[in-house]
């Protein structure tokens, strides 16, 4: 019962802090996995916003070098040594992105969301109002049901 009553304050975040708790170090607070359920409320649909932004151009530049290479090699051991020498030319080309004017390009001010609020809560009637963000299918799904339904989903994450 004592595990239960814990695991349930953990879940709620109603504990306080936890890096005390058993001595152990404090795991992070990980985004539940855990299916909410209630009555609908009201849904709410939040388009994406974009704004027209600019930003610099970049292009590839390169250029290409030439080197002249000495190469050597030896021959030979005491005073029959021979040396012989050569030279070749190396191609390097050196590429880098450089700026030219600038671009136009639209900006994401505010993404979109799908959100749906619940009343009673996991059967808690204090918990009224709260609102959950969904991904684009649970929206379709609990926008179809009547108001004051019971759904049940997985949320992407609290509030909207």
């Amino acid at each position: 019962m004592t595990a239960a009553l814990v695991a349930a304050l953990g879940a709620c975040g109603g504990g306080g802090d936890d890096s005390s708790a058993n001595g152990s170090v404090a795991q992070q607070a990980q985004p539940s996995p855990d299916v909410v359920h209630g009555l609908r409320d009201t849904v709410r649909h939040v388009t994406r916003k974009t704004a027209d932004a600019t930003r610099a151009h970049l292009v590839k530049r390169c250029t290409s070098t030439t080197e002249r290479v000495r190469h050597t090699s030896r021959s030979g051991s005491g005073t029959r040594k021979t040396t012989r020498v050569w030279y070749t030319t190396e191609h390097h080309e050196t590429c880098k992105k450089v700026r030219r004017g600038t671009e136009r390009y639209k900006r994401v001010v505010r993404p979109e969301r799908w959100c749906v609020s619940l009343d009673d809560v996991n059967g808690h009637k204090s918990q009224d109002d709260v609102w959950y963000q969904v991904d684009r299918e649970t929206y379709d799904t609990v926008l179809q049901t009547e108001q004051h339904t019971r759904v049940e989903f997985v949320p992407d994450r609290t509030g909207c």
